[in-house]
């Protein structure tokens, strides 16, 4: 039964995302939104050969809201850089953090949750060595950053999905 909940909660979300575009539910939109949903979707999983099984809702819970609050933390730091422009003494540079995850999902969703936040880019990932580089538009600590994505942000990401 929950395998047929998980095949069709993307059919669905797409059928009521076509009727809230289109304004209407007439039974010719229904038909069509539906048709439309489940071929979607059917041509979607061929896209998609490995799947995600996460695990521990709550510690993705709280992984979210540390990223929500670091997020937070770091529009603060960017905008008083802007503000202050060389009086900021910003030192931007790049860091190789050693990365032990090797789940794509959560590689996947690290590269997001660094990107999200405003002031640090994903720059490289190198496989063979597990060495992530990150531009930092104001890298002062190297250890601090090391710290922050290795705890963080990786350690509750293989938690969740390895």
């Amino acid at each position: 039964m929950s395998r047929l909940l998980k095949k069709l909660s993307l059919p669905a979300l797409l059928l009521a995302l076509w009727l809230l575009l289109n304004d209407s539910l007439s039974p010719g939109n229904l038909v069509l939104g539906a048709a439309l949903a489940v071929l979607l979707a059917w041509l979607a999983a061929a896209l998609r050969p490995l799947r995600a099984y996460p695990k521990r809702p709550l510690i993705a819970l709280r992984l979210i809201w540390n990223v929500a609050v670091d997020i937070t933390k770091s529009n603060i730091a960017v905008a008083r850089i802007v503000w202050l422009g060389r009086r900021a003494n910003a030192t931007p540079g790049f860091i190789q953090i050693p990365i032990r995850m090797r789940d794509p999902h959560g590689l996947a969703a690290l590269a997001c949750i660094i990107t999200y936040t405003p002031g640090t880019v994903w720059s490289d990932f190198a496989e063979a060595d597990g060495q992530l580089t990150l531009h930092v538009l104001d890298l002062k600590d190297e250890a601090a950053w090391i710290e922050l994505v290795q705890q963080r942000y990786e350690r509750p990401l293989m938690e969740i999905f390895e």
